[in-house]
């Protein structure tokens, strides 16, 4: 399994690059934006993040004190946005509470015991908490999304049934604990979920792992 996981990283980084992932100016920006992309895509993240900036908002003082009515007129773009101005105050709330409102403080917490205690937090799952902890905290933990799901199922790397923890610990078993590495990895699965392992329609002919490395015309 090391082997095959390994060579899937080497096809993609070699195809698509370093992806830089993720595009952010902070790391309190994360974890504003890890709430935010759930169940939209990530231009509309953009757009929210960019209302935040323009009114001097995007930062944890301002967005602990801001009302949770008025914090959601900013975050619209990102849908469900009531929903999720509330999950950025529960989160805010216990960033203050713990941490008072320092991404430094935060970065100094055990590994496990941050990532139980962002669980807690109403509103944030797995794949959020996780996202928050490698991009915004730069801890060794590999992030699951539908994106990694669907190719290792299609390369029969894993059951259709397999679970999150299930998913995360075969990368986490198989490769080098390391952040940077981790971070890497998903960001290119994403980039080939994004264009050609999709959801409907996957352009298997021109994908980057397959053996012949055909460059896709459409990239």
């Amino acid at each position: 399994m090391t082997s095959k996981l390994e060579m899937i990283y080497k096809k993609l980084r070699a195809y698509f690059g370093a992806q830089h992932w993720w595009p952010a100016q902070t790391s309190f920006e994360v974890m504003v934006g890890a709430i935010l992309t759930q169940n939209t895509n990530w231009t509309n993240v953009e757009k929210a993040i960019s209302n935040l900036k323009k009114n001097r908002l995007l930062g944890p003082d301002k967005l602990y004190h801001i009302s949770q009515k008025k914090l959601s007129k900013y975050i619209v773009p990102a849908g469900y946005y009531n929903i999720k101005a509330k999950r950025l105050k529960g989160f805010l709330g216990f960033f203050f509470k713990y941490y008072q409102g320092r991404s430094d403080k935060m970065a100094a917490q055990d590994k496990s015991e941050l990532r139980r205690q962002l669980l807690s937090v109403n509103g944030i799952g797995p794949e959020t908490a996780d996202s928050i902890l490698l991009y915004a905290l730069d801890k060794p933990i590999f992030v699951v999304d539908s994106y990694t799901k669907r190719i290792l199922s299609r390369h029969r790397l894993i059951l259709d049934s397999a679970t999150y923890e299930e998913v995360q610990s075969l990368f986490m078993r198989n490769l080098p604990c390391s952040a940077k590495l981790f971070n890497e990895y998903h960001a290119l699965l994403v980039r080939l979920g994004k264009e050609f392992c999709l959801k409907r329609s996957p352009r298997c002919q021109f994908c980057p792992l397959e053996s012949s490395g055909a460059r896709s015309p459409y990239v």
